[in-house]
């Protein structure tokens, strides 16, 4: 037995759209059968029902309303999949057998232009990903909601998950001879949905979007994403603006685990905005200023130029208050410009968004008078550039209400006066329903039946309804039956009749005149989409340089310096968002000095007393820095760094079965791997995830490492004082320590980094303020005091045992040097002072370590 014909032709359709939900319209709802019914019924939590299907077991199936579509496709979409809109596509009433349907667009992740669906203040990017013979990739990327389109070559693939990171992208579309295990894990890591284009060449109508690109990787990476948007929107793409080509070597390189430990845009705890550096700086007035804020941040420059430019900028804005506050105010009343002509372009925008559009171009004037009224080249250049589109303003001004309704096909849109043949139905609807009520006055005084009345339906049109108790009052001849109710009866007469059908004809008329109308006005404004795109990228860079400005001015930051030294400086420095979040506001702030001596600082002291915030102010500035941003210090001097590696805190992998060992491990090698000599390193107690010997062993190797091999300016945290030694023996290198002290058998932290290494770890005190149980606390003591007897025993056998001193024990060398000096008949004034020295040392006062590295001082000492 076959399926019914509407089955087969929904069977039909789906195979074409094997990968995504067949939203398939029948009425007033869109229905689902099959694995699509049992699948979205679990995700989108609504009833799994069945019905005949034209054999003999009944086909699963699920729907939700027409009207409500759009929420549940916001749920599917972010889970990741893709819905094909299936509409009819001919009149029901004309139809001969099934209604013909078809997909009339396909919404996937990375395609969405709903505004339900969609974060103001985020791109939502699709990605195209071309890989070749030589292990370069050509790379991809479009905004669909924006029209913005970039394109680049990728030498790795590091290189291109980086990317993807950066830009947040939902969809990445490749052929279908990817790397089946690259794609998997672009899945797995970054939770893109995948989707596959085969078509690499650019479509014959959208070849001027490629004019500028020559290189043919990247001409097909944007062939295929071009290809895909062809095939999935099936309508006007011409908001889709020329790609643009830019160099990823033109900015700062941070890979995704560095993005995450500091927090840029989301924190690592909860993966919120509130507590990230974008939440910090994000005092935007537009969406549009939002999204160019985030990726300004995701993307800091390495342009010394352009980046003084920006600073520059700042600058004048905080040095001229009124005209800023203007801008601001004119701004508050702007809406989304590059979604708006979007949607314009898209076929979606509502009259009401287009009064939108209006109100934002009004703004426009008063923003250009007072960026001209500020003293800096840069700004005036920026708002000589600004077109107010006065035209695009007076065409919606002319045709639009000021206050539409949502809906654009059941009228009430366009102004009387517009259009002479609109007004004429309109006057003909409007004078007809005053006739209709004068008419129901006269019939009641003619007939003398207080209780007639003229009334309307959809199904009967106008009629005249009498109470059957009442019909013998009705003159004979003159009204027509229309309907018999159980108490009434219905009529018309041959004056109700011509007239029902004037007013039917005109409103009939009158609406569909003012859907046409609206899209005229709406082509009008298309043909200015550039202009307008343009003036939204102008304003949006306007409105994140006044957001660096009141950010900067509110909380004292400074304007940085760069240097070519690779010297860098913070006098006073900050964390930008601890400062803020802290109850007090008392965050205690510290200087860093890394001149060209100085490469490397060694940053030992207890837990919880500021090591890591210490070391992610110090790459948060460099960051704010090459954005454009002052920084939070009283003085701020900084070189251009290529790369930042970061690795903070402790996280095991379980998807991938890795250890907070191995992945420490992994990020260490990412980062030794791909520094140079201008990038900054900042790793927070690397070794700690296995034995201590070998945790020292792998740290002192690490650092060892960077300072001989790599010479990037590094921050190195840690737990293992023995590496304190370093100083002595590694030119570039230097200790610091968070303080801290005791009170009362209580530690105290200081927070402030001062010169030199951390007199002990304040372990137990930290286990202390845990609350641990104090019996606990009591045994850890006592343990303590054993294990450190046990190394002083032990210390003392090996140095007994000791007959010749090896290059890795040369603290002992010292002993054996003063056996001989002691046959020399005079001894040198420096020997003289080391001898004072060693017997104004409290040995008994020291720890083993302490003891060793003062020998190892003086040792050092006598060899010079």
């Amino acid at each position: 037995m076959a399926y019914t014909p509407m089955i087969q032709q929904y069977l039909s359709i789906k195979a074409q759209y094997q990968d995504a939900f067949l939203f398939f319209r029948l009425g007033d709802f869109y229905e689902m059968f099959f694995e699509d019914a049992k699948k979205a019924s679990l995700e989108l939590e609504i009833t799994l029902t069945s019905r005949d299907g034209g054999q003999n077991e009944r086909i699963p199936m699920c729907g939700v309303p027409y009207h409500a579509a759009k929420q549940y496709i916001k749920v599917l979409v972010e889970k990741g999949y893709k819905i094909a809109i299936c509409e009819q596509v001919e009149d029901p009433k004309t139809a001969k057998g099934v209604v013909k349907r078809e997909v009339i667009q396909l919404i996937t992740p990375g395609t969405i232009m709903d505004n339900q669906s969609l974060t103001p203040k985020e791109n939502n990017y699709l990605t195209s990903i071309t890989a070749f013979d030589d292990e370069t990739f050509g790379f991809a990327i479009c905004d669909l909601t924006t029209g913005e389109m970039k394109v680049t070559s990728i030498a790795s693939w590091e290189g291109i998950i980086q990317e993807l990171a950066a830009y947040e992208s939902k969809e990445v579309v490749v052929s279908s001879s990817f790397d089946e295990t690259a794609s998997k894990e672009l899945s797995q890591r970054l939770g893109v949905t995948i989707s596959f284009e085969e078509n690499a060449e650019i479509p014959d109508t959208l070849k001027a979007l490629a004019v500028t690109i020559d290189q043919i990787k990247m001409q097909q990476s944007l062939g295929r994403l071009l290809q895909y948007l062809v095939k999935t929107q099936k309508r006007s793409l011409d908001h889709l603006q020329p790609a643009e080509f830019y160099a990823v070597q033109d900015y700062m390189a941070i890979d995704p685990n560095s993005r995450r430990n500091l927090e840029l845009v989301a924190t690592m705890k909860d993966k919120k905005k509130f507590g990230s550096l974008l939440w910090l700086l994000d005092k935007t007035k537009t969406a549009m200023g939002g999204r160019k804020l985030k990726q300004w941040i995701e993307k800091p420059l390495l342009n010394q130029t352009t980046i003084n430019e920006r600073l520059s900028c700042v600058e004048s804005l905080i040095d001229h208050y009124f005209e800023r506050e203007t801008v601001r105010e004119c701004l508050e009343n702007v809406y989304d410009l590059e979604r708006l002509v979007g949607r314009v372009a898209y076929g979606n925008v509502n009259a009401r968004e287009l009064v939108q559009l209006k109100q934002s171009l009004a703004q426009v004037p008063a923003v250009i008078q007072s960026l001209n009224d500020i003293e800096n080249d840069v700004i005036k250049q920026l708002a000589d550039r600004m077109d107010p589109c006065d035209d695009v303003k007076a065409i919606i001004d002319k045709g639009i209400i000021d206050d539409p309704p949502i809906s654009i096909t059941d009228g009430g849109i366009i102004k009387t006066g517009y259009h002479e043949k609109l007004d004429q139905y309109r006057d003909i609807s409007q004078n007809g329903k005053a006739w209709i009520a004068e008419l129901e006055q006269a019939e009641r005084k003619s007939t003398g039946i207080k209780s007639l009345k003229v009334g309307y339906n959809k199904v009967f049109g106008y009629y005249i309804e009498v109470t059957k108790a009442n019909l013998r009052h009705l003159p004979e001849g003159r009204y027509e039956r229309k309907q018999t109710l159980a108490n009434a009866e219905r009529f018309i007469t041959p004056e109700l009749k011509e007239k029902e059908k004037l007013i039917l004809e005109a409103e009939e008329k009158m609406v569909d005149l003012e859907y046409e109308l609206f899209q005229e006005i709406r082509s009008h404004i298309k043909a200015h989409s550039k202009r307008l795109q343009e003036l939204a990228q102008l304003i949006s860079q306007i409105d994140v340089l006044q957001s660096f400005a009141i950010v900067s001015e509110n909380n004292q930051y400074t304007k940085p310096v760069f240097t070519k030294t690779r010297a860098v400086e913070l006098k006073e420095s900050r964390h930008p968002v601890v400062e803020q979040v802290m109850e007090n506001k008392m965050f205690v702030a510290n200087d860093l000095s890394m001149n060209e001596s100085c490469d490397t600082l060694l940053i030992t002291g207890p837990n919880m007393g500021g090591k890591s915030t210490f070391m992610r102010q110090v790459a948060l500035s460099a960051i704010m820095a090459q954005m454009g941003c002052f920084v939070p210090a009283e003085r701020a001097e900084l070189p251009i760094f290529d790369q930042i590696f970061t690795r903070i805190g402790a996280a095991d992998d379980l998807v991938s079965g890795q250890s907070t060992f191995m992945v420490e491990m992994m990020e260490a090698q990412y980062a030794l791997s791909h520094a140079t000599q201008n990038s900054l390193i900042l790793l927070d107690e690397i070794g700690r995830g296995t034995s201590t010997y070998d945790g020292i062993a792998i740290a002192q190797a690490i650092v060892e490492y960077i300072h001989d091999k790599i010479a990037a300016k590094t921050l190195f945290s840690t737990h293992y004082h023995e590496l304190t030694d370093l100083e002595d023996r590694l030119l570039r290198l230097k200790n610091v320590h968070v303080s801290a002290m005791e009170e009362d058998g209580k530690v105290v932290f200081l927070h402030k980094v001062l010169p030199g290494q951390a007199d002990k770890s304040y372990g137990i005190h930290v286990a202390k303020l845990a609350n641990l149980p104090d019996s606990l606390i009591d045994r850890a003591n006592d343990i303590l005091k054993e294990l450190e007897g046990k190394e002083d025993a032990s210390l003392t056998d090996h140095a007994l045992s000791q007959n010749t001193v090896s290059e890795d024990s040369e603290q002992l060398t010292f002993f054996t040097e003063q056996e001989t000096n002691k046959k020399q008949t005079s001894i040198s004034s420096k020997e003289s002072q080391i001898i004072k020295t060693l017997e104004s040392l409290d040995l008994l006062a020291m720890n083993p370590m302490e003891a060793m590295n003062e020998l190892y001082k003086l040792q050092m000492a006598l060899k010079k």
